[in-house]
Order: structure tokens, then sequence, then C-alpha cells
């Protein structure tokens, strides 16, 4: 069952380029991985200190392969000094 994650991020006053830089820096690692699906960031026009991550995986087992990644230890030690809040909605979508 594929699996949709959107995540939004809310930058720190003053870190919205190094927020950027680093979600940025997921996307092409994230779409060559196995059972990626989807992977985009969006920069709110009327926020630039709101980003939302859009992802979708194959399965489960996709979405843990991507945790894993080296890329993903990366962001997860790196974006909390430059986030004011985080939060995820997620879904499974069938087909």
């Amino acid at each position: 069952m594929r699996i949709t994650k959107r995540v939004t991020f809310i930058a720190k006053d003053g870190c919205e380029e190094k927020m950027k830089e680093l979600l940025l820096a997921m996307v092409q690692p994230s779409k060559a991985e196995k059972g990626c699906v989807f992977y985009e960031i969006f920069q709110y026009e009327n926020n630039p200190k709101k980003f939302m991550a859009v992802e979708t995986w194959e399965n489960e087992a996709a979405l843990d392969g991507h945790k894993a990644s080296a890329h993903y230890k990366v962001y997860k030690s790196s974006y909390e000094p430059y986030c004011e809040k985080k939060y995820t909605d997620e879904l499974e979508v069938l087909g």
C-alpha cells in the first residue's frame, strides 16, 4: 500500500535559507531510492518561513529504507537548530 506524507516545517526567523538548503538537499537522493514514487519540497510564496515536503513511497518497507539512508540521517541531525515547528500528516493510499 502506498504511503504519502506531507511534512510541514516552519523555519526560525532568519533561518529560511538554511532550512531551504537542508530540505532541498534531500530531493535528489530521495528520488533515487528504491520505492520512491514522489518527493518534492515546496516553499510558500505568502510565508517564506513555511516549507512543505510531499513524499510518496511504494510501501512501508520503502519508507523504512528512506529513514535508514545516510542523507536522511544528515537531515535528521541538522534541521532542528533552524526549525521553529514541524508537523506531519501521513496518508495510506490504495494503488
